[in-house]
Formats: C-alpha cells, structure tokens, sequence
C-alpha cells in the first residue's frame, strides 16, 4: 500500500494529536500514526496540566478536579505549601480529544501502526499496520514518539537521558485540592507524588535507575504510610509506569524535514518531569510550522520553530539540567538526607533559582 501526505504525524500524544490538528486545520494533508491501540491507552501519566492549559480540557469527561496548590515534604518532615493552581485531568480522554479534532479537520489517524523505516532525504516512510505494510511519502514529518524516539534512532541520533516512573491509582478517602511532594533519598534522581482525582489519586514516583533499580519497595513504603495517616485506600486499581526524558532539549529540532515536538524533542521538564502543556505547545507550533512552509510558502518556516522553542524552553531547561547534574553528586550520601540540598533542586523553593 502507498499512501502521500503533506505532513505525516508519529505519534499521537499531546505533542503529535497538536501537531495533527493544527496542520490539519490550517488545510494540510495529514496522517497520524500511533502504536497504541487506542490513542492514550494505556495512561503513562500523573495527569496535571497547568491552569493555562484549561482551554484544551473542553472535551467531554477530560477534566476531573482543580488543583490550587503544592505541598512539598522535606526530609526533616518541614511541609513547604506554594499556590500551583492547575487540574488535574483524564489523561485518555485528553489525547484522544486532540485525535478527533485533528480527523474532524480531515486528518487521519493510525492505531497498533509504527514506524519501522525512515528514508529522510528521499521523504519516505514505511508504516507497519494491521492490514500490512503501508509506504508513505510525505513533504515534513513531525516526530512526537516519545522519550524512546523510533525517528531519532531511525537518524541515528542518541536517546534522551531519562528516569523512570511508577505509579498506582489507588482510592483517595481524604479529598484535597493539592498536589504532594515528597522530596527525599529515597526516590534519588526524582520525588514521590500524591495527585488527587476526586474521589482517587495518583501515587507515585520517579527515579533514576542508574543509582537504583528497585522502585516497588519505596513506592509501597510511601502507600502503606499514607494508608496508616487514612488518606488513601489499601487498593491498587490501577499501575502504569514509563519513562521520562530529562536531558533537556535536543541539539536540533529541526533535522531537514523532520521536525520533534514534545518527548521526543525532550521539552519534558528534567527536576518536576511536567511535560503536557510543553508538549501541546511544541505540537501546535510544529502544526503552525507546517502550514507556514507548505501552504504559505515560508521558507524560514522551520528554522523559526527551532528559535522559537529554544526562547520558550531553552533556558528553563537548561537550568533544570543542571540543577539535575549538580543534585547527581549527593544521592545516597549524608547531604541528601538533609533539606537544603531538595531546596535547591526543588521548583518550590527560591533557593532552586539561585545561580
């Protein structure tokens, strides 16, 4: 089978279902193709989104509860509370809500389909897919597949360094309108969390696996603490799990005709792992990239979308990085059991933005 598009879309997540929409609302040709099944099934997600994202949580059953706070747990059990309004949404329902959007706008979307083969220069892919082998040619191909990027390994570009989370839905007996932090040497390389959704939360964690393999042991020590304070229920009903890019952002963004948005262009936050709204950022600015070379001819199209992520995102990330490589050197020693070094890497305190 072949197929020709103006802009062929690998993978559907808030980066790529952006990307799709908006090249497709702005009247390109556009092919979406996604490994799951079903678009955000399984959620590999905490679920929040910053409270400037709310226009995209319009779609129905996508929002569950306002978030107005944070409450970030230092190992000397100090309780720092900041204002961190967001919400806290269904993370399925919010993916696929770009997906239907973008075929609404004439779009085409593949699921259990994946990328097996990039000919970059001659502007051709091979698509495996359930009724077979699909040919695709297309004029600009937006990689949005991830931290694990089958794009950038089919360049042959290195992975994004990246932690690795764990995570169980479990009932949540006390509602609140924070979000939990705890930051300790117990999860070295990242922090547990407690998100709530109504009437259940998200319990989790994220560690680099380079200083410990072992992620149930801390992630059940912290849901039986929280079960023995009457927070949350003994039940686990849901697990998920998956990886977080925490590199900053790639050299390029642009390579020729291929253009990363979101995980796969590492815009993921590398001390708190939010990725979301950079991830839609990223994706409709690829989206709005796009229609500027293709419809209106714009030539300077993609290099202006490689400056203007850089000026949104360059020096946020740049510093998380940083903070990330500094914090490296104490995990597992006598300084990570004290609070001024989670100060320092933690977004919630002022020490964390000073030089």
């Amino acid at each position: 089978m072949n197929k020709a598009v103006d802009v062929l879309v690998i993978g559907m997540g808030p980066a790529g279902g952006a990307a799709a929409m908006t090249a497709a609302q702005g009247g390109l040709s556009v092919l979406g193709v996604e490994k799951k099944r079903e678009v955000g099934v399984p959620v590999q997600c905490a679920e929040f989104i910053p409270l400037p994202m709310m226009r995209y949580s319009r779609g129905a059953g996508v929002l569950r509860q306002p978030i107005t706070g944070m409450k970030s747990f230092l190992p000397s059990q100090h309780v720092e509370k900041t204002e961190f309004p967001g919400l806290m949404i269904d993370r399925a329902k919010f993916d696929q809500w770009f997906a239907s959007e973008a075929q609404k706008a004439g779009a085409e979307v593949l699921t259990q389909s994946r990328l097996v083969a990039l000919d970059a220069a001659q502007r051709v892919a091979q698509i495996e897919t359930p009724e077979g082998a699909l040919t695709v040619g297309f004029k600009l191909l937006v990689a949005a597949d991830g931290p694990h990027s089958a794009v950038a390994e089919q360049l042959g570009l290195p992975e994004i360094d990246s932690v690795y989370t764990r995570q169980y839905t479990v009932p949540l007996l006390q509602p609140f309108e924070d979000t939990d932090i705890w930051l300790s040497d117990d999860f070295p390389g990242g922090y547990g969390w407690l998100f709530p959704k109504g009437n259940f939360a998200n319990l989790g964690l994220g560690l680099d696996k380079g200083i410990t393999q072992d992620m149930k042991a801390p992630l059940d020590a912290l849901h039986a603490q929280l079960v023995a304070e009457g927070r949350v229920g003994t039940e686990i009903l849901y697990r998920t799990g998956g990886a977080i890019p925490v590199g900053g952002l790639r050299e390029h963004l642009v390579m020729g005709d291929v253009v990363f948005a979101g995980d796969a262009g590492g815009f993921c936050h590398p001390i708190t792992g939010g990725g979301i709204s950079a991830a839609v950022v990223s994706g409709e600015r690829a989206g709005l990239a796009a229609v500027a070379l293709l419809k209106e001819q714009d030539a300077d199209a993609l290099a202006d979308y490689e400056e203007d992520m850089r000026d949104q995102f360059e020096g946020t990330l740049s510093r998380a990085v940083e903070r990330r490589k500094w914090m490296a050197q104490y995990w597992r020693t006598a300084e990570a059991q004290h609070d001024a070094m989670h100060r320092k890497g933690w977004i919630a305190f002022p020490e964390y933005f000073q030089a």
